[in-house]
């Protein structure tokens, strides 16, 4: 039994001593995963930081691409976000002014349009009238042409 009694303790130092040996290894590797870990989100926030930069140039060099950015994100938005019964109940009054509005401006620009067409002579029974005449001309002229194509047949040529 004192072989037993002497073998323990060497069993327990042994596995002390892997232990200890997992343990550096663990910290060394964990050490190093931060360390590797810290360099990479700097060299993001670097990036991070000289694209927003450029970004901001950008704008202030480009203003127009701005706006247009600006409404087509807020189109789809508006798109894509169902409308509130509140804002139905605000908006719908506006809507249907805006449609009115709209309404009303072309009728107004067709009664422009036609008064300026009317004014140059451009009317529907002037259009009509001179597709009449045309009409007219190209039967009398027909009509001329089939004559004088008679008349020569029907005249012997003199031998």
């Amino acid at each position: 039994m004192t072989d037993a009694n002497t073998n323990a303790p060497e069993t327990s130092n042994g596995s002390d001593s892997r232990l200890r040996e997992g343990l550096d290894t663990v910290r060394e590797t964990t050490s190093r995963v931060l360390h590797d870990a810290s360099g990479k989100a700097s060299d993001v926030l670097e990036v991070s930081r000289e694209k927003t930069k450029q970004v901001v140039g950008d704008l202030g060099t480009n203003p127009l691409g701005l706006l247009v950015g600006g409404i087509a994100v807020g189109a789809l938005a508006g798109a894509l976000i169902p409308r509130s019964a509140r804002e139905k109940e605000l908006l719908a009054p506006i809507g249907k002014r805006l449609g009115e509005s709209a309404i009303a401006a072309t009728a107004a620009a067709k009664e422009a349009g036609r008064s300026e067409l009317g004014e140059l002579g451009l009317t529907k029974d002037a259009a009509r009238n001179q597709a009449k005449g045309l009409v007219e001309g190209i039967v009398k002229a027909l009509t001329t042409a089939g004559t004088a194509g008679a008349k020569a047949i029907s005249q012997k040529p003199a031998a």
